[in-house]
């Protein structure tokens, strides 16, 4: 059986529709956040039946603001895990009704056909992704609201996985190398770049300069066909190295400092692991500070080795035999938390 993996998604009795968050997940349940919901007035259907989006974007704010309503509803969907000592929310595996691959998926409108407008763009967009790169179709897969089949072709985006490092890594220097350069996959223009940024300004700390840097950082996008399109790297069955319980963790408060990039060669997963040298921070713990562990998409594969950084975060403690401790942006209890390059 394969491993549950980011971006995942499950469907559960009651016809709630959670994504799959990383890859630690209890034996008996899957962390997972929700993202729709039946309703008569939704804008993605699906054989007659409608749903709404309750995540207008991942943001950890946007995250747990589900979680009032299933408290108040579906309180089983709530759980206190015991090996990350947060409350999140997790699907119990006898709760799911349909479980979504995006691999499987994807291959299932390749071999039987588009759809329709939408599902011919994808198959379109992986069979020239796939000639760049030298990737074969079972690399990629397709998550969002084409894996769930509630997609719309007039408005729902393509989204794109890719597994393991080394397709990920010829994915992202094909993307770089043919985006704008043939007339198949577009960039943003400059308009869209600057409103994406100011779009992101005023949900984290960091100025629109900054912001703006990062829109010319990112790879993981395009347009293709009028359609916008994004990539998401994930880990193959052999890359998931941690076990659940293998560590537990402790929350111990905010920390804010900086470092050096010693390794980001995980940085394209999320969460995107960043290990770290030469640190110096407000809680004296520089010995022990390993890395920065990053659930905010914004900082996947954003700063290389050797630069310097600048961060905020919750520091975590992570106990297995000899402590030590690590920075976690966008998870539980994150809400002015940043990483930025210096200098």
């Amino acid at each position: 059986m394969e491993k549950p993996k980011d971006r995942d998604f499950v469907e559960t009795v009651e016809g709630l529709i959670f994504c799959i968050v990383g890859y630690l997940h209890p034996p008996d349940r899957y962390t997972a956040y929700l993202k729709y919901v039946p309703d008569p007035e939704g804008r993605w259907s699906r054989e007659g039946t409608k749903f709404a989006r309750v995540l207008p974007y991942y943001h950890v704010s946007q995250v747990e603001g589900t979680y009032g309503l299933l408290r108040e509803h579906y309180p089983r969907y709530i759980y206190k895990c015991p090996v990350m000592n947060i409350t999140v929310s997790s699907v119990p595996r006898d709760s799911v009704k349909m479980y979504y691959r995006p691999r499987k998926r994807l291959r299932s409108i390749l071999i039987g056909g588009p759809k329709d407008g939408l599902e011919k763009k994808l198959a379109g967009l992986t069979a020239h992704l796939c000639e760049v790169s030298g990737l074969s179709e079972h690399d990629l897969g397709v998550t969002g609201s084409i894996l769930t089949r509630s997609h719309s072709p007039e408005f729902s985006d393509i989204d794109l996985t890719v597994y393991g490092r080394e397709a990920s890594t010829k994915l992202k220097r094909a993307i770089r190398e043919s985006r704008g350069k043939d007339d198949k996959i577009w960039p943003f223009s400059a308009e869209k770049k600057e409103e994406w940024s100011r779009s992101r300004a005023e949900r984290f700390p960091l100025g629109l300069e900054e912001l703006m840097g990062f829109a010319e950082r990112r790879w993981n996008y395009g347009i293709y066909g009028g359609t916008y399109f994004s990539v998401h790297p994930i880990r193959t069955d052999e890359e998931v190295m941690e076990n659940y319980g293998d560590f537990s963790y402790g929350q111990e408060g905010m920390i804010e400092g900086e470092a050096v990039i010693a390794d980001a060669s995980e940085s394209i997963y999320l969460p995107a692991i960043y290990r770290l040298e030469e640190a110096s921070t407000d809680r004296r713990i520089e010995d022990e500070l390993t890395e920065v562990a990053s659930y905010e998409g914004l900082y996947c594969d954003m700063f290389e080795p050797g630069e310097r950084v600048g961060f905020r975060g919750v520091l975590e403690r992570v106990r297995n035999g000899e402590d030590r401790f690590r920075v976690v942006i966008g998870g539980a209890g994150s809400r002015t938390d940043y990483m930025r390059r210096l200098g």
